[in-house]
């Protein structure tokens, strides 16, 4: 079995990842920025070594020894106050890992970007053929994804790329767990006139962990899901929870409005606004993923929204968040 290093182990989709190396009795070593975090890797089984994306040094001692990198650590952000630390850690992290990878002859640097890296710009389905066009987004994450990739397929090592859409399931504290609260609790203020994919972080760590054990290299995968408007999701979520279901979204331009006053008000409050005008362009944009390469060669799986709906509230419940 291999020794590996894992970014972002303390995550949604990085505990998964986690999970599914340890089941599959690798030794993973996980990336940990503070000393409660090494607590919780080590409950988890993994070895917390200290370092950070931010220094070259840390993740030159953390690479020393694995076999293969699985970088699943970003900075998902909205807000457009956090674009100087979101690029420092989505490219500028990145770069410093391939360098220390590169460094210390790791085989396979497995990377977890995202299909923000094609950009809310492309509006036809998403094959692994489409082009790429989050370099020429104004969506500060959708750049930094798109660049982070970008670096990683041009860094000569051998790599494998995920592009996984909207992930969901058990886990999750800050993505889709933070509307369905809302939903949960009534103060949701509108549904977006959008549509998603909605893919299972299951499945989503098996494909990866799959393709690496496989042998595949050089290659990448788009990991979509469950296809719905905002609104179906929003209503299967009240369905599911007991509470009233909406039945309209919000117009694009009321929302377009509010999220740029919430925006103007942070720079006041110095708090993060609930909506943003980067989350309006990606909550209105009607997403379209092809996932026939990975189901093929991978045997990933789609999981229908509905059940993978009712895993994640489960769970919720499970942890109080709900």
């Amino acid at each position: 079995m291999a020794r590996v290093l894992l970014t972002g182990a303390s995550g949604f989709l990085g505990g998964h990842l986690l999970r599914e190396l340890l089941a599959q009795q690798h030794t993973v070593i996980a990336l940990s920025r503070s000393e409660s975090s090494d607590r919780i890797l080590h409950d988890a089984g993994a070895q917390p070594v200290r370092g950070s994306l931010a220094s070259q040094c840390s993740l030159n001692e953390a690479t020393q020894g694995v076999s293969a990198v699985f970088h699943c650590a970003a900075n998902t952000s909205a807000w457009s106050r956090d674009k100087a630390v979101q690029m420092d850690t989505n490219v500028n992290g990145t770069e410093r890992l391939l360098n220390a990878a590169r460094d210390n002859g790791v085989d396979c640097f497995i990377h977890t970007s995202s299909v923000s890296a094609f950009s809310h710009r492309v509006h036809q389905t998403l094959t692994e053929d489409t082009p790429q066009q989050g370099g020429l987004s104004w969506v500060n994450y959708e750049r930094s994804k798109y660049l982070g990739e970008q670096a990683v397929r041009q860094s000569g090592l051998p790599f494998l790329i995920f592009n996984p859409s909207h992930v969901l399931g058990p886990g999750d504290t800050q993505n889709w767990a933070r509307l369905l609260k809302m939903v949960n609790d009534g103060t949701l203020p509108g549904v977006p006139p959008g549509s998603g994919a909605f893919a299972d972080v299951r499945e989503i760590a098996k494909a990866q962990v799959k393709a690496w054990q496989m042998g595949l290299r050089n290659e990448a995968f788009l990991l979509g899901g469950s296809h719905a408007s905002f609104l179906v999701f929003v209503q299967t979520a009240a369905r599911l929870l007991g509470k009233a279901p909406p039945h309209k979204v919000m117009p694009e331009m009321l929302l377009r409005v509010v999220a740029h006053v919430s925006e103007w008000a942070s720079l006041i409050t110095g708090k993060m606004p609930q909506i943003t005008p980067a989350a309006v362009a990606l909550t209105c944009h009607h997403l379209s993923v092809d996932s026939s390469k990975a189901i093929a060669r991978l045997d990933y799986s789609e999981t229908p929204l509905e059940p993978l709906m009712a895993d994640t509230l489960a769970w919720m419940r499970e942890t109080g968040a709900i």
